[in-house]
């Protein structure tokens, strides 16, 4: 199968991807870790030069990958260490300034289960914007407090409008410091829906996964810096009969695999998506967990 027609929104699959197939990118740097205690692997992927945005087909930027395999699982406990390193990581990213303005950008449509966890993340967040606009930062008991709104602008097909124009509109209306985008993502690899959280300072390109191209939510687009976090919540249905078959195939050459496998996986097969039948519930929980990571980065006294 071409790589080119594999979907995947993680650029750590992407960086995967140039391994299996033995292409060594000198232009990307990897840092990896393992926290043995908490079952939580983190992958960051820096891209640093035109080069390498070239090759792995993704804009300059940093690309942060956890990985937790019990995320799935409810485990409140769990859920709460994984919404602490979110708010971590996520501070590494943020611009270096107290009482910053956030806007929250809920991406997806959330009348589609696996395409909801943006609209419900905004559904859980602490909003402060109209509280500290009406009452002033004391009210919040803090000596200093960030100011966060939210908004889900739903998808084209609702609104008859791009997100990137409803979001203007607001950052118009309200100057915000920064903006977190927050979308549901696809996976190359089954063992990652549902279980990784992917955090990037390049913004993020709603329906990129899926291969709906919409206009992006970048810094170059929209003048202020986009922080974007995504959780794979479904995989390209070609992928997993690739895989499969592929198991099967180990002893024919790479390349009399790779032609066979092109061959026999229907064209239809790369716009049929998949995803777990207990989606309903593990996007709600994730949607929780990741609003609790904002919830720690944005209030004083938390994390």
């Amino acid at each position: 199968m071409a790589a080119g027609r594999i979907h995947t929104d993680l650029a750590l699959e992407t960086k995967e991807k140039f391994e299996e197939d033995h292409i060594e990118i000198r232009v990307v740097e990897i840092q990896e870790d393992y926290d043995q205690e908490k079952d939580i692997r983190k992958t960051v992927v820096k891209i640093k030069t035109e080069n390498g945005a070239r090759a792995m087909g993704r804009p300059q930027g940093i690309y942060i990958t956890l990985e937790a395999p019990n995320m799935s699982v409810p485990d409140e406990d769990y859920h709460r260490e994984i919404s602490e390193e979110l708010s971590r990581h996520l501070r590494e990213l943020l611009p270096a300034k107290e009482d910053m303005k956030v806007l929250v950008v809920g991406l997806g449509n959330r009348e589609i289960t696996p395409d909801a966890l943006g609209p419900d993340v905004v559904a859980n967040l602490h909003i402060t914007r109209h509280i500290i606009k009406e009452y002033g930062i004391q009210v919040m008991g803090e000596e200093h407090a960030d100011s966060v709104s939210g908004i889900a602008p739903g998808v084209m097909a609702q609104t008859g409008m791009e997100t990137m124009e409803i979001i203007r509109g607001v950052i118009e209306e309200t100057e915000p410091d920064v903006i977190i985008a927050v979308d549901a993502l696809a996976a190359r690899s089954v063992r990652r829906l549902n279980r990784t959280i992917q955090i990037t300072d390049t913004g993020i390109h709603p329906g990129s996964g899926v291969g709906n191209h919409r206009s992006g939510l970048t810094e170059e687009t929209l003048g202020i810096k986009v922080i974007g976090i995504g959780v794979p919540t479904v995989v390209d249905g070609a992928t997993i009969v690739h895989d499969a078959m592929a198991h099967l195939l180990d002893t024919l050459e790479e390349t009399e695999k790779k032609e066979f496998l092109e061959e026999m996986i229907a064209p239809s097969l790369h716009s049929m998506f998949v995803t777990p039948k207990d989606v309903d519930e593990t996007v709600k929980r994730l949607a929780y967990t990741i609003s609790e990571g904002l919830n720690m980065t944005f209030t004083s006294g938390k994390a």
